[in-house]
């Protein structure tokens, strides 16, 4: 696990501004070659937090952001954060582990500010709606 690229996520999720820096095991070309000239990465899902807009009303959504050296850091405002690996299986595909299992989801959209996964549980199939975390953000008190 890259302790750099985890702390360097969840002081984004937190409001606190940090450098951008490649990724352990990662050149500086590489992260030059994936991203364009705005320094925006070529795949609009990588880097961003994404606030989960359709889960319980009265809490903030859970939050997730797919890192591009293959950490997805999962958090929330009321429970531990979480890293995983993950993998973009085709362009409209992911998987990553949690708990033991994989979880495989279809990309049914993304853009810069929106994300909707169909995630494939069993025979079931869960849709999330996510949007782009506004910056800066402070999780509100919420009972436990």
């Amino acid at each position: 696990m890259d302790t750099k690229a985890a702390i360097i996520a969840l002081l984004s999720v937190w409001g606190v501004g940090a450098a951008s820096l490649p990724a352990a095991g990662q050149d500086a070309q590489d992260v030059e070659d994936a991203t364009d000239d705005a320094g925006e990465t070529a795949n609009p899902l990588l880097n961003k937090v994404w606030v989960r807009t359709d889960d319980d009303p009265s809490r903030p959504g859970p939050m997730q952001i797919f890192l591009e050296d293959g950490t997805l850091v999962s958090d929330s405002c009321w429970e531990t954060y979480r890293l995983s690996k993950w993998q973009q299986v085709s362009d409209t595909a992911i998987s990553w582990d949690e708990d033991g299992m994989t979880i495989n989801a279809d990309i049914s959209s993304v853009t810069a500010t929106e994300l909707v996964l169909s995630l494939k549980l069993g025979s079931d199939v869960q849709e999330q709606h996510f949007t782009l975390a506004s910056v800066p953000y402070v999780c509100p008190d919420v009972v436990k």
